[in-house]
């Protein structure tokens, strides 16, 4: 093996990796021991010949070499593989050579177990471990990494043997493997490390590489096709790469048994290809060895958004699937699936997920859609969703499964994760209705847990009188009507909007009402928070009525108007929406003085190594057993914030609306809610005007009149 060309070689490859867009994620590089390895890898596509090489020569400064189908040794190709470190699977010296580097250590070695890539990634057929070939042939995978892993433990200990019962045998044997020095050989032991990697997302489409492979090279095969259409899109449009290393597989207890310490100790001469006594219960033991490390490769995949989306759509009983119905059953699985151990996730399932529940701000369910609905696992028909159940029961081409049935290639790569499954199952059998009810409870209830986990974190400061007045609450109604959802404003809580809640309940709504995060705690929990906090509150909120009722109405007071329309732009499936007292311009405090003490508090915080306090005003609120007496600077801005980047979208608004405002608003600006008004897109919506003096007019004297325009308003609605 010639090291500088090795090098040069890596040096290509990391040149060639950084113009991809592909992104390479390393887990457990702590597991790799020292000494001798074989990395025992699962093998989808051509790039983990050249990628892992050097991934793990990156790790450990060690050559790591492979072996490569026989048939590629041919032309430049050949000098390539020589240069990356590739043996021929059909080298007379592999083996021997294998043995020797792994005894002296000067080498890592990559084994793949299924013996070729699996495109289809089927690997188990009733519980056990099955490649399948081009041919339609099944066998088991290959036990070769566990036989050469024995065969060099073997030797080893043979050699550490032999050193004092037969220095002639020691010396033949050293002579064999070319070694120099006996004491690092010893010293060191042969170990497997499981190797898992997953690729996220995979898209087979015509790519820059696929049109000048066609272009220029005429009659490829099918094989060719495929691994140009799907390898040349992970690394052209990007991809994700998540490499694990699991626990590494001893070698040296393995080989503790009377009958193969017989053959380790025989002072007869044993060659490299003798067959020795002990064959049988070595083979015994490496098949073992094979089903272990197979099933530590597998368990370390790394699920992500595709494989809940594929899984439930698999599992689904039923052809005919509403879309919200499948992203419900998906976020219901992501929610269970993570509180299961042993099962690693991609980083983006880490943050809260309750975007496929509303915009799917992320993609993730729009891209699985687009994904299913181009390779037929999925048609519209109707304005529903129709399985086709085919795809996920009839085996496809071995070499165009990545392209023609990408969805079921990527519920077969985690059909072997028992603890995923459980978590996917139950969520693609529950009845919908059932299931609705199950994520509206939940949903609700976790709402309730995190206000009073930081009810109590922040219990010290400054909190509202009312300490029930910041939970979240639901009032039910008649099934027949839509469900409103009603949302509090700036430094107030759930309960500031309750008399409006009750009134909407009489006249037959369900409505919820959720806790703004930052809100019905402290003043110092508020000046944490950003309006993208409480958009999340939002959508949760939204969340829990949707799964009440089919139609919702949002609507909100002062800040929670703001949020109320930033959700009804959002989310095209939104009824109606009103706001009481949109602030689209604020006078509680001058925009130039909050820009200047919130710019100055960060500044602080940068230029002192502890966390500067943050900066609040001394209010007088109108509700002080609802209401904060103090005003975080840094919420100010955030309101702001909330109604500059909202103010460009209005136009887009296209659902009936109703803008409601107080003559003598002392904090919100009326003529702001009157741009509000002018600036949405909608063509059915009105505007009123109440001659109140006071900013809270969803409470208080004169407050039934705003309740029976807003009842008036949803009832409206309802007779649509």
């Amino acid at each position: 093996m010639n090291y500088y060309a090795y090098r040069t070689t890596g040096l290509a490859i990391k040149t060639l990796y950084n113009l991809s867009r592909a992104r390479v994620r390393v887990h457990g590089a702590e597991n790799i021991p020292d000494g001798a390895n074989i990395f025992a890898i699962n093998h989808f596509t051509r790039i983990e010949t050249l990628l892992l090489p050097y991934q793990i020569y990156k790790l450990t400064g060690k050559p790591v070499w492979s072996m490569a189908a026989a048939v590629f040794f041919k032309g430049a190709l050949a000098n390539l593989l020589d240069l990356v470190g590739a043996v021929s699977t059909k080298d007379p010296d592999r083996d021997r050579l294998i043995v020797k580097t792994l005894l002296t250590a000067e080498a890592g070695w990559i084994i793949f177990p299924e013996g070729r890539m699996v495109k289809t990634k089927k690997t188990l057929e009733h519980g056990r471990f099955v490649i399948s070939t081009p041919g339609g042939e099944k066998h088991a995978p290959r036990t070769g990494a566990a036989a050469l892993g024995l065969r060099a433990e073997f030797y080893r200990r043979r050699l550490e043997r032999m050193r004092e019962k037969s220095p002639e045998e020691t010396k033949r044997l050293m002579e064999l493997f070319g070694i120099t020095d006996l004491a690092p050989v010893l010293e060191n032991r042969t170990r497997i490390v499981p190797v898992n990697v997953t690729y996220y997302p995979i898209r087979a489409r015509e790519n820059v590489l696929s049109a000048l492979a066609s272009r220029f090279v005429e009659g490829m095969d099918s094989a060719a096709v495929d691994e140009i259409m799907t390898e040349g899109s992970m690394l052209i449009s990007g991809v994700d790469i998540d490499i694990r290393f699991g626990k590494p597989i001893d070698f040296r207890e393995r080989i503790c048994i009377d009958c193969v310490q017989k053959d380790i100790e025989s002072e007869r001469r044993i060659d490299f290809d003798d067959l020795l006594p002990s064959r049988h219960v070595m083979r015994k033991i490496a098949y073992e060895i094979m089903n272990e490390y197979m099933s530590a490769i597998y368990a370390m995949t790394t699920v992500n958004h595709d494989h809940f989306f594929a899984t439930a759509l698999k599992h689904y009983p039923f052809r005919k699937i509403k879309e919200p119905d499948l992203r419900r059953r998906v976020y219901c699985g992501i929610m269970g699936g993570m509180e299961k151990k042993e099962v690693f996730f991609h980083e983006s399932l880490r943050s809260d997920q309750i975007s496929l529940l509303t915009d799917d701000r992320y993609g993730k369910y729009e891209e699985f859609l687009k994904l299913a609905l181009e390779k037929k696992a999925l048609v519209r028909k109707k304005g529903r969703l129709v399985k086709k159940r085919e795809v996920f029961s009839t085996p496809s081409d071995f070499h165009r499964s990545r392209v023609d049935n990408t969805v079921a290639v990527i519920a077969n790569e985690v059909e072997g994760l028992k603890r995923f499954q459980r978590s996917i199952r139950p969520c693609a059998w529950t009845p919908g209705f059932v299931l609705r009810r199950m994520l509206a409870r939940r949903l609700q209830r976790e709402a309730v847990a995190e206000f009073q986990r930081d009810f109590e974190l922040y219990s010290s400061h400054e909190s509202p009188r009312d300490r029930t007045a910041g939970k979240p609450f639901l009032v039910r109604g008649s099934f027949r009507k839509p469900a409103v959802l009603l949302i509090h404003g700036y430094l107030a809580a759930p309960a500031e909007v309750r008399p409006l809640a009750l009134y909407l309940a009489d006249r037959g709504f369900t409505v919820y009402v959720p806790r703004l995060k930052g809100h019905g705690t402290s003043p110092e929990d508020l000046a944490k928070r950003t309006y993208a906090d409480w958009r999340e509150s939002v959508d949760k909120g939204y969340a829990v009525a949707k799964c009440l009722r089919d139609r919702v109405v949002v609507g909100g007071f002062s800040t929670g108007a703001g949020l109320a329309l930033d959700l009804a732009v959002r989310i095209p499936d939104v009824a109606g929406v009103f706001t009481v007292c949109s602030p689209l311009r604020v006078k509680f405090m001058s925009t130039k003085l909050a820009s200047a003490l919130d710019a100055w508090n960060r500044m602080l915080k940068k230029i002192r190594s502890d966390e500067a306090e943050p900066v609040f005003v001394e209010i007088e609120p109108e509700n002080p057993t609802i209401k904060y007496r103090r005003n975080p600077v840094s919420g100010i801005r955030e309101v702001e914030h909330l109604m500059a980047s909202l103010e460009p979208r209005l136009g887009a608004l296209k659902i009936p609306a109703l803008v409601i405002q107080s003559l003598n608003d002392p904090v919100v600006d009326s003529e702001g809610s009157m741009q509000i008004f002018q600036l949405l897109g909608s063509e059915e919506k009105s505007y009123l005007m109440f001659d109140m003096d006071r900013h809270v007019i969803v409470g208080g004297e004169g407050a039934h009149r705003v309740h029976k325009a807003v009842g008036d308003f949803v009832e409206g609605l309802n007779k649509k």
